[in-house]
């Protein structure tokens, strides 16, 4: 049965859990792939992932339309901003990323047909873009990870954001020239970014 979002957060609204345990399932994935991407750390975002939900479910009430996606991935990434700061008063290093646990890292696009050096070479290539990308200022860093991995437009990213339409393009210019500069230095750059940036 297909459930209609709109009816699905009404319900949620009075307090129907298994309504929004739907709502959680079609937006987990994306939820947990911003904090991913946004943090560099598998625990992390899995923590991030649960408390956008937590919050959400808490302030659904105060929810009075718009993009339902938007209002989500902006909690979210309220959450992610949350957790860099605390990071910045307490640096720490993740034991996953000392361990390089390979298995806890997401890996989107697997294809079963693929040969083993080529699936090598996408998975240095995906760690190398998301080295790159936890260098990059946690602003343009979002702006790159809403628009070039999650697809989002830009009015879509101000509202996911609540930055200006001008602050969106800018960071995601800035953001885009600060990763090619980063890639280029380890020789490592995928297609899509060795065109000059067209924003």
């Amino acid at each position: 049965m297909t459930y209609d979002e709109a009816q699905l957060i009404s319900e949620s609204q009075r307090g129907d859990v298994q309504a929004f345990n739907l709502l959680v399932e079609r937006y987990q994935t994306r939820v947990y792939n911003l904090a991913y991407r946004m943090l560099g750390d598998a625990d992390l975002a899995a923590d991030v992932a649960q408390d956008t939900f937590l919050s959400a479910y808490r302030n659904i009430r105060r929810y009075r339309g718009g993009v339902f996606a938007a209002w989500l991935l902006r909690i979210a990434t309220n959450a992610c901003y949350d957790v860099l700061r605390a990071r910045q008063r307490r640096p720490t290093t993740s034991i996953n990323a000392l361990l390089e646990d390979e298995e806890r890292a997401p890996r989107q696009f697997e294809d079963p047909g693929e040969a083993p050096d080529e699936r090598s070479l996408r998975n240095e290539l995906a760690d190398e873009i998301q080295r790159a990308l936890g260098m990059l200022d946690a602003d343009q860093r979002l702006a790159i990870i809403l628009s070039d991995i999650q697809g989002y437009s830009y009015d879509e990213i101000s509202a996911v954001t609540g930055w200006p339409l001008g602050t969106v393009k800018s960071r995601l210019s800035r953001g885009r020239a600060h990763l090619r500069a980063i890639l280029r230095q380890g020789e490592l750059l995928p297609a899509r970014f060795r065109q000059e940036d067209r924003t």
